[in-house]
């Protein structure tokens, strides 16, 4: 959709207002209704040092919020499928609030651990959207973990 590479370029802007860290990707998100309103935003440690992007914009909208069809999700890096600091990963949080579309920049890469979102996500009836051609600015604000590549 056109309206996709501005909204993930809005999500991957909001990495930018994460905290430093050097044990955790710098990542930022948005949920938007079929309309494109956006409902919520999140970004990394945005209220504690473990919160995730996606969980972060999740968050804001209530526990137990359902999305409604044709809502999507933008996120500069790929959702996580793996994670220690929490119960539930952002692919988990996403499927349980009933997201049907996921759109992202960057593919996670073996850092800290090694991520499926994508494919956990699409296996369960989500439509993913990868636009490779943002992922240089996703990667920005997380040049310090990448050790040159």
């Amino acid at each position: 959709m056109p309206e996709d590479r501005e909204l993930l370029a809005r999500a991957v802007e909001l990495a930018g207002s994460c905290p430093p860290s050097d044990t955790a990707f710098s990542v930022g998100a948005l949920v938007v209704d079929a309309g494109g309103e956006v409902l919520a935003r999140g970004w990394s440690r945005r209220r504690d040092p473990h919160d995730h992007a996606e969980e972060s914009a999740l968050a804001d909208l209530g526990a137990g919020w359902r999305a409604a069809p044709g809502t999507t999700v933008y996120s500069s890096l790929e959702p996580c499928s793996a994670r220690t600091s929490r119960p539930l990963t952002c692919t988990e949080l996403i499927l349980a609030a009933g997201v049907d579309r996921v759109v992202f920049a960057w593919r996670e890469p073996s850092v800290f651990v090694d991520g499926e979102g994508a494919e956990l996500l699409r296996a369960r009836g989500v439509e993913v959207v990868e636009l490779p051609e943002l992922a240089a600015a996703a990667r920005t604000p997380n040049a310090h973990l990448l050790g040159g590549r």
